[in-house]
């Protein structure tokens, strides 16, 4: 299926490493040209060095900070210098699983303050910058990256990830009208360059090896086994597209079936 997306300009927050390089990587393979940014510069211009090659896209490595309302205006500003446009805003930048997920007696709140802060007020900044240019050329694409702990209890954290969940629709209530989609994407466990490591250090806690620690997490899993991030690139690249019109408001759960709960 062509998507449509070749000559699209996007910008991919949190796109230096995980989720938001393997999506700023199926982006471009569609034909998109990316700006990736994230607070670290030499990992994200190795990474927009990485992408380019293998694509062919022009992937611009940004540093920004999306806790700064001046830092997220200049980044789109900068993309739109850059491009000419900016019809995709892929939020993603945010503390890897949480910073709060112990039990309330040791939650920290300037922590949960900074998850927040970062993943919800974050994403709200980044949809607030890129709006005007997408209404301005009545078509854009916000996708927003959450996390299936917004629909369990037990991790303090996944707050933000619910709390995204009524921003979405907000924001798609809003932009609709001016031809601007919001969807929201929750990935469960998922297998990036992290992951190698993360298994094996919980394999050295637990007196046991890192082949077991993967089977007990595909075990509750449907399809028995980990998603991998260029397949949250894959569903980026659909509600990304023109195919994808009329989907607006909506909640994605990409995490293999690791979900039991039934929503209607």
């Amino acid at each position: 299926m062509d998507l449509e997306l070749s000559g699209r300009a996007a910008i991919v927050t949190g796109g230096s490493v995980g989720i938001g390089k393997a999506v700023a990587l199926e982006l471009a393979r569609e034909g998109v040209d990316v700006v990736i940014c994230a607070r670290g510069q030499e990992r994200l211009e190795a990474a927009a060095s990485e992408l380019s090659a293998e694509t062919g896209r022009r992937v611009i490595p940004l540093v920004a900070d999306t806790t700064d309302r001046g830092s997220v205006e200049r980044l789109a500003q900068a993309a739109f210098d850059a491009f000419g446009r900016i019809d995709i805003l892929v939020n993603n930048a945010a503390f890897p699983g949480g910073l709060v997920r112990g039990v309330l007696a040791e939650a920290d709140e300037q922590a949960l303050m900074d998850d927040i802060n970062t993943k919800v007020v974050g994403y709200f900044r980044c949809a607030k910058a890129v709006a005007p240019y997408m209404e301005r050329q009545g078509w854009g694409r916000i996708i927003n990256i959450g996390g299936l702990s917004g629909r369990r209890s037990q991790v303090i954290s996944g707050l933000r990830n619910a709390a995204v969940g009524h921003l979405t629709k907000s924001l798609s209530d809003d932009l609709g009208p001016k031809g601007v989609t919001v969807n929201l994407i929750h990935p469960g466990t998922t297998r990036t360059e992290r992951s190698g490591p993360m298994y094996a250090e919980q394999a050295r806690q637990q007196g046991t090896t890192p082949e077991e620690v993967e089977k007990r997490i595909t075990d509750q899993i449907a399809i028995r086994r980990i998603v991998d991030a260029s397949e949250i690139g894959y569903v980026v690249c659909f509600l990304a597209s023109p195919k994808a019109t009329c989907i607006t408001g909506e909640v994605f759960a990409a995490g293999g079936g690791s979900d039991r709960a039934v929503f209607l």
